[in-house]
């Protein structure tokens, strides 16, 4: 298999190494080589470099055996700090300045966009119809700038470019040619999940056009996870810096908060969008990612809240009061719920035996599903005494999406625990319900409107 001389050096300290610590035979070294030099040079035609390449891929291989999962642990760190710091003068750099560059450019183009509408006598702290024109487009300030980052990064043709378009002009027109009201339920509603369904449209273009794959999903899922981390971390990091721009003028006697308010803020939400995603691209395949480390942390602490929420409601005789506000941040949580599950399975080891994790995970989707059964019998209820309404119906279609997902989950999960179904059968389970989300998001954006009459 064709490598390179600084591939080739690292995978002799490895075969080295190999050496050294015990007798192998033959056959099992050239076995485990040829394995180590094929995900290498496979990430190498993915866009890393070669120590990027080794490194992950050394990693990978340490998976399946335990001595290269010795050597990954001896040799990672020496790795990691050439990655991370300033290499010698000639070498090329770890930062793709073009890549790097383009992505400033398209946040600068974001920031731009959303200051656009203010030469057309729309200011963004203007009056109520104006901060209504902001949150029905919310989504075009952004994320067409998103998906044309990742149509030039994945190098897609003027097909994709034009199969891509179609929903972001379909929004376009369904948010500003449909006779919304500022009190409108189903304007809201179409507000909230627009941003959904253009978001899976961007994993078009992340995906280079092959959303139909299995694996390219679930990468759009890993991104997803990582570029949520990232856009919190940055939005600190924003705050604090508007905290003190305001400090700092006031100091000297001058007022910035207006400046901050109609500029940095609204240029940062946006821009910050952008530099995200970059960011986690540029990370990516790296050591260990984030999403999967909180995942770990935070799944035993879900499960707890859930199963003591699910005795006290119980014991209590309480049922759940089905108010717009309670209902978001249910499926908020039955949402969180969902992503807990899907990043632990981004990161686990589809080979590997059950374990205690995976009876905390089964608990926490079963209590999930318990959570979402209660909620659909709330809104029945609601419905039955007082008829349909946008939001009502709404919440009935995102809980029963929700618990399709959660109960065929719980089902793989238990037969997964009972070593009857493959933990691969999970993943795909997930990644094969996705269009589903899409589906339903672009109903209420579409249909709800036109059905309940724009109420």
């Amino acid at each position: 298999m064709k490598t390179n001389q600084k591939l080739e050096d690292h995978i002799g300290e490895w075969r080295s190494y190999m050496k050294k610590r015990r007798t192998l035979h033959s056959t099992d070294v050239e076995e485990l080589e040829d394995h180590l030099q094929s995900q290498s040079q496979a990430l190498l035609e993915s866009g890393l470099d070669e120590d990027e390449a080794f490194l992950v891929a050394v990693k990978r291989l340490g998976d399946i055996d335990s001595l290269t999962r010795e050597f990954a642990s001896e040799y990672s760190d020496r790795i990691w700090k050439q990655l991370v710091l300033s290499k010698d003068e000639g070498e090329e750099a770890l930062v793709d300045w073009r890549d790097a560059s383009m992505a400033v450019g398209m946040a600068v183009a974001a920031a731009a966009a959303i200051k656009l509408p203010e030469l057309f006598g729309i200011p963004i702290d203007g009056s109520e119809s104006d901060a209504f024109f902001y949150a029905r487009n919310s989504s075009f300030f952004v994320l067409p700038f998103l998906a044309a980052y990742f149509l030039w990064k994945r190098g897609l043709g003027w097909i994709d470019c034009l199969r891509l378009a179609v929903p972001f002009l379909a929004g376009a027109i369904i948010m500003n040619l449909f006779p919304f009201k500022m009190e409108s339920h189903t304007g809201l509603l179409a507000m909230l999940h627009l941003p959904i369904a253009l978001w899976l449209a961007v994993g078009f273009a992340y995906s280079s056009a092959l959303w139909r794959s299995h694996e390219q999903r679930m990468n759009y899922i890993r991104f997803t996870g990582e570029w949520f981390i990232y856009y919190v971390l940055i939005g600190l990091g924003g705050g604090v810096l508007m905290g003190f721009t305001i400090f700092i003028f006031e100091a000297i006697g001058l007022d910035a908060e207006h400046i901050v308010q109609a500029w940095i803020m609204p240029c940062g939400v946006v821009g910050a969008v952008i530099i995200s995603g970059w960011l986690v691209e540029a990370k990516k395949n790296i050591i260990e990612n984030m999403a999967p480390v909180l995942t770990k942390l935070f799944t035993p602490l879900f499960t707890v809240l859930l199963i003591v929420f699910l005795a006290i409601m119980i014991w209590t005789e309480s049922v759940i009061d089905v108010k717009r506000e309670v209902l978001i941040g249910f499926d908020l949580l039955l949402v969180l719920v969902l992503g807990l599950l899907l990043y632990s399975i981004s990161a686990r080891n589809p080979e590997a035996p059950p374990g205690i994790f995976d009876v905390l995970q089964f608990l926490l989707v079963f209590c999930a599903l318990l959570v979402d059964l209660f909620a659909l019998w709330a809104i029945g209820t609601r419905i039955s005494e007082f008829g349909f309404s946008p939001n009502k119906v709404a919440a009935l279609g995102e809980n029963l999406v929700l618990l399709v997902n959660l109960g065929w989950s719980c089902v793989i999960y238990a037969g997964f625990l009972m070593r009857r179904r493959s933990f691969t059968s999970l993943e795909r389970w997930q990644t094969g319900y996705a269009p589903v989300y899409f589906i339903w998001a672009w109903i209420v954006v579409l249909i709800f409107p036109v059905v309940f009459n724009y109420q």
